[in-house]
């Protein structure tokens, strides 16, 4: 996220640079043998792909991958924390059948990306992991355009290649119903049910392809994303232990996996940054899955946004389009004079006139949850509430809070390893969230061992994750440096860069230590 544009959650490393590529296509026309559907046959069945050997992209040498990541301060960054590429990087434009948050058949895309080269790190089976990328706005965001700049996906799948197919990973990573091609008229967002069975559906889809591709499966699935993606990894972990798929560990990184504890927080003071962006999202996506948050628009949105709202995103225009347009309010989600106000000046900018959401609705919102609370999203937050409440014994009222109730991932116990990461001064995914689904797994009975959670802001901790740790403190140190002005303007300088520029790389990092560490174990 920067000052200037509401890039909430996907990394905003941009990489530039002219860089001679063998690219093939774009993920526009596919070559490749497709499968039919004509007249009136039925649809293939979901998690089918669409395409036998899904179509090139782009295939990149080791020496060109770092070329282009060598072209800008920030690819350098990329590189000195990913480490140099071991391996080539093979883009394939996937096509794969899935349903809506209704049930609906549609399709959805998304990327497999292939190390490519000699070094034995780059052949033979190889692991898979599974990633989850970050809300977006734009609707034509596609993370098989890796060397595209001018296309909304490029920085956050440059960092992901970076990290694990330039390592020698196989990487799926699904565009998500309603983004690219999907057929989908809007986006089941922490639509936990669908997000997770479509991971699995583009998960099977890939893996079908792989015999065409000259690709082998390890066999070990490693599952993981960041803020949207970090609650679809978790949501994907989930199904696939409730219907006995193998999963090696899963990392959900800054992930609102607590959903319901965020809705709560939002109403008694302390909304998200970004959730001007962030509401319409969930709003649209719960009012298709249960059809019980609104009667009409207005009753949640002002006159100016309320029209349209519900069908506004994802959008062909850009995030800074739709703020600049008016379409939606840059921060100010609740009114200047809202009650209950902020309940402290690091969220104030989130109150403001212009505001997104009526005084009259966040009334209703803050009156049930003081007349239902439910234990676990209590505030303050603290330790013991966040470990041992339990948080979904609650009966809420309004519409909004019972579906946040329904898509709240704690309700299940992994048996798998995971790793949480964050960082604890996140203003746009809250690391409450994070400690309130570690303390529930944890009170259930997970042991220590299978359950890392790491947070960049400790320090001396001396554990595996250190590293990435300090790298984040240089980050921002470093944006400080860079940020002419007062210290309250160096202050929000990495307050908007936070979530979205800051913290990804060293949680993909972290992720990333921790899969190495599981696979070595043979866990």
């Amino acid at each position: 996220m920067t000052r200037s544009t509401v890039r909430l959650a996907g990394s905003t490393l941009i990489l530039s640079g002219a860089l001679a590529l063998s690219a093939c296509g774009g993920g526009g026309g596919n070559n490749a043998t497709a499968i039919a559907i004509a007249g009136t046959a039925a649809a293939p069945g979901r998690g089918t792909a669409l395409t036998t050997t899904p179509e090139r992209v782009v295939r990149l040498s080791a020496d060109q991958f770092s070329a282009l990541l060598e072209a800008t301060s920030q690819g350098k960054t990329l590189k000195g924390v990913a480490g140099s590429p071991v391996c080539g990087v093979d883009v394939r434009y996937l096509q794969f059948q899935t349903v809506g948050g209704q049930g609906e058949t549609t399709s959805s895309s998304g990327a497999i990306m292939l190390p490519a080269g000699t070094d034995p790190a780059c052949n033979g089976p190889r692991p898979i992991v599974l990633y989850g990328h970050g809300t977006a706005t734009e609707h034509n965001y596609n993370l098989a355009n890796l060397t595209d700049t001018n296309q909304p996906a490029a920085a956050e799948a440059v960092v992901v290649a970076a990290m694990y197919a330039a390592q020698g990973y196989i990487v799926v990573a699904p565009n998500y119903a309603g983004y690219d091609k999907s057929t989908l008229a809007y986006h089941p967002f922490l639509n936990a049910d669908q997000q997770g069975k479509e991971m699995v559906d583009a998960l099977k889809a890939a893996r079908s392809t792989l015999g065409a591709l000259s690709a082998a499966d390890s066999g070990a699935l490693l599952v993981t994303g960041y803020s949207e993606g970090g609650y679809v990894a978790l949501a994907a972990h989930r199904e696939m232990q409730a219907t006995g798929m193998t999963v090696t560990a899963s990392a959900p990184m800054s992930a609102p996996s607590a959903i319901s504890l965020l809705i709560d927080y939002s109403a008694q003071g302390l909304p998200e940054l970004g959730s001007t962006v962030f509401f319409p999202f969930i709003t649209t996506s719960w009012q298709k899955q249960f059809g019980n948050i609104y009667g009409t628009t207005s009753e949640i949105y002002e006159d100016k946004y309320a029209t349209g709202i519900d069908t506004l995103l994802p959008s062909f225009s850009s995030s800074d389009e739709l703020l600049s347009s008016g379409k939606l309010p840059r921060y100010a989600f609740f009114p200047a004079n809202a009650k209950p106000g902020p309940r402290d000046a690091s969220v104030a900018i989130n109150y403001g006139p212009d505001n997104l959401v009526r005084q009259s609705y966040l009334t209703t919102w803050a009156t049930d949850v003081a007349a239902t609370p439910c234990a676990g999203n209590a505030l303050p937050a603290t330790t013991a509430s966040l470990s041992t409440a339990s948080p979904l014994d609650c009966k809420p009222g309004l519409g909004l809070r019972k579906a946040a109730v329904a898509n709240d991932l704690r309700n299940w116990l992994p048996t798998r390893p995971v790793l949480m990461c964050g960082g604890a001064q996140d203003p746009t995914v809250n690391f409450a969230s994070t400690l309130a689904t570690a303390g529930y797994f944890r009170a259930r009975g997970m042991p220590a061992t299978s359950l890392s959670v790491v947070d960049l802001e400790a320090s001396g901790t001396g554990d595996a994750y250190d590293a990435a740790r300090a790298g984040f403190a240089q980050a921002k140190a470093t944006e400080r440096a860079n940020t002419a002005g007062t210290e309250a303007d160096k202050d929000q300088s990495v307050q908007f860069a936070y979530h979205g520029q800051l913290v990804p790389a060293y949680c993909m990092q972290s992720a990333r230590t921790f899969f190495q560490g599981v696979l070595a174990a043979g866990s």
